[in-house]
């Protein structure tokens, strides 16, 4: 079967879907999704809270098939953003982390031995890239500011108008499924990192850089927007008698974040860690040894007075560390 006929016939029948309805904003072009769910179809988090901007951005690669490089801050939910829009349009979804254990061959393919009819052949065992290609996935590329070089060299012709992929050891040319979709997650923007907090990334080629289509930023989220989250993530604050403590949580992790903006403090509060704090308090009914165990064990000890003054002032109470 040719690449052509293979596309048609795993091709599902795709169905517009109501953009407001499911994401709170308006596109100048309409969007469509699968009509079925199948096994790579992330499951849906009904209380996630979708970035207006950054769903624009996403929604223009599934519908218009352009790649979208999103960056931001440790914990904003830059992949979980995609795999929630994927999930909403039905659209398989495949992740992965391009840590420094990923190889040229992990992505291409290569040679293995089989047992075929009792006999032990060799034979070519195609790699991510390809069966994404095949299969007409939206693939999403993790820590794409920790790719190593010789990786990052094999993505190029794939952030190129009609992607093709060439595998050179068999003679072959995969070619697209109209499904195919690419994007990347970076915390940093490819000029490296010179703060020390992303360890083990480094620069991304700029000429590559340079064939991202659209690259969106997903910042710190806006306080109401945490309130929101914790309030639905969290069963005992969703009472409207927790709204006082909420806000305070919601204001201390601002505070922090601009204390570490400032330099005085190495770690910053993420979302991911604000909401750990949350859960955590909720199982240990304590809310100063949950901030302690979530976040001030991270920090030096030398910047716990100072974590310490910003908790006295949104919660009028003493945050008495751990013994060191």
């Amino acid at each position: 079967m040719s690449q052509p006929e293979f596309a048609a016939a795993n091709a599902l029948p795709l169905s517009r879907v109501d953009v407001p309805a499911l994401f709170g904003i308006n596109t100048p072009w309409p969007v469509a999704g699968f009509a079925q769910r199948g096994p790579l179809v992330p499951e849906i988090d009904s209380h996630y809270v979708f970035d207006a901007e950054l769903t624009l951005a996403l929604l223009a690669g599934f519908a218009h098939d352009r790649r979208v490089l999103v960056h931001g801050p440790q914990g904003t939910g830059k992949s979980t953003h995609i795999e929630q829009i994927a999930a909403r349009l039905n659209w398989p979804c495949l992740r992965i982390n391009l840590d420094g254990h990923i190889a040229r061959i992990d992505l291409l393919g290569r040679d293995a031995i089989v047992i075929r009819d009792g006999k032990q052949i060799t034979e070519f065992q195609e790699g991510m890239l390809p069966w994404a290609l095949r299969n007409g996935v939206a693939l999403v590329l993790d820590e794409y500011d920790a790719g190593r070089p010789d990786v990052m060299f094999v993505l190029q012709r794939l952030l190129e108008a009609q992607s093709r992929l060439v595998l050179l050891e068999q003679q072959q040319v995969v070619l697209p499924h109209p499904s195919f979709r690419l994007f990347a997650t970076a915390n940093t923007l490819g000029l490296g990192d010179a703060t020390g907090q992303f360890q083990g990334t480094v620069p991304i080629n700029q000429a590559q850089l340079d064939r991202w289509q659209l690259i969106a930023s997903l910042g710190w989220p806006q306080p109401a927007t945490e309130q929101q989250l914790l309030r639905s993530r969290v069963p005992s604050l969703a009472d409207a008698s927790q709204q006082q403590l909420v806000c305070a949580m919601v204001e201390l992790a601002g505070l922090l974040r601009l204390a570490h903006a400032g330099g005085q403090l190495a770690v910053a509060m993420s979302p991911r860690t604000l909401l750990h704090w949350a859960e955590n308090m909720a199982l240990l009914g304590d809310r100063a040894l949950a901030l302690r165990l979530s976040y001030l064990n991270r920090c030096d000890p030398a910047e716990w007075p100072l974590v310490a003054e910003l908790y006295q002032r949104c919660f009028g109470s003493e945050l008495i560390p751990v013994a060191q």
